[in-house]
């Protein structure tokens, strides 16, 4: 990893402000959960009340979602498998039901109060690219699910430097949901101490989000969102990372959740309107379509 990447305040760190137009972007919705027990109802209330919005710029999956997005605009039930390690899981959230895919079916469903929508959690704690390829391929495509947000690279930054073969597999895994028809997201590292520490960290963000752009498949930016909230200190550094410097928390996990069914509602909703746009055109589509390239492009030169 660069120097400059360790060196920006990490979340154990005293975090930098960073430019007001980082912020102009508010969430518009509320969480809110009915857990079982007055802890979770407590947990679930103070992550509502967090302020967690960034940028569009930099929340926005730009990538086209077609099957997703034409579901939601026919009304139709929709399954998206939550796929990775421990941070799909919910290792460091208090419950289950905090996990970020409980959290992100919630969220969804508020917004599309009349759809049918199921998240479903294929998180395993310390599995790394090669185990998910496998589970990708025998499992998750048997589920037949509409999106698959993968989450993935942690492990193998923590565990080695040469990344050549995880850059081999995450593209296979990719190629193989596109395969069978379903949409993609690939969700990158989690912006943590243990991260940071890692040489590999900075090449496994520039490694996944070549792979999206090259597969024309949706990346969010987790790392760089949660490093927004530390340098804005929207999150405080305890509030973001548990004290093993690697999970994540309700709070996070609820922003993450937050932002992650905000990025999903604006891709459906800004292709549908693309759909039917009476001056439609090609080139119009390709315009749009390549502005996902052009700020894949951006990350790569800052990496």
């Amino acid at each position: 990893m660069s120097r400059e990447k360790t060196c920006r305040n990490h979340p154990n760190s005293a975090p930098v402000s960073a430019a007001s137009n980082m912020r102009r972007w508010v969430a518009g919705f509320v969480f809110a959960l009915f857990p079982s027990s007055p802890a979770l109802a407590d947990a679930a209330a103070s992550v509502a009340s967090t302020n967690c919005a960034v940028s569009t710029m930099l929340s926005a999956i730009v990538a086209p979602l077609n099957r997703t997005a034409s579901r939601i605009q026919a009304g139709q039930p929709l399954t998206i498998i939550a796929m990775g390690s421990s941070s799909t899981l919910g290792v460091g959230a208090s419950a289950p039901a905090m996990s970020y895919p409980s959290r992100l079916e919630h969220d969804l469903k508020q917004r599309f109060p009349d759809i049918e929508i199921k998240v479903i959690n294929h998180g395993i704690g310390g599995q790394d690219v090669p185990e998910e390829l496998i589970r990708l391929d025998h499992d998750v495509t048997a589920e037949h699910p509409d999106l698959v947000i993968w989450q993935v690279g942690t492990n193998a930054v923590l565990r080695r430097d040469d990344l050549s073969t995880d850059e081999q597999l995450i593209g296979r895994g990719v190629a193989l949901l596109q395969r069978e028809d379903i949409d993609v997201v690939l969700m990158d590292l989690q912006y943590a101490p243990r991260v940071l520490a890692r040489p590999a960290a900075a090449d496994m963000e520039r490694l996944i989000a070549e792979i999206a752009h090259d597969a024309h498949v949706g990346l969010f930016r987790r790392f760089e969102i949660m490093e927004e909230w530390n340098h804005t200190h929207q999150l405080a550094p305890a509030e973001m990372i548990g004290a093993d410097g690697l999970h994540m928390t309700d709070a996070s996990y609820g922003c993450l959740a937050k932002q992650l069914a905000e990025a999903l509602a604006w891709n459906w909703q800004s292709h549908a309107k693309l759909a039917r746009s009476p001056t439609r055109s090609p080139a119009a589509i390709a315009g749009f379509d390549n502005s996902a390239g052009t700020r894949a492009s951006e990350l790569i030169r800052r990496r």
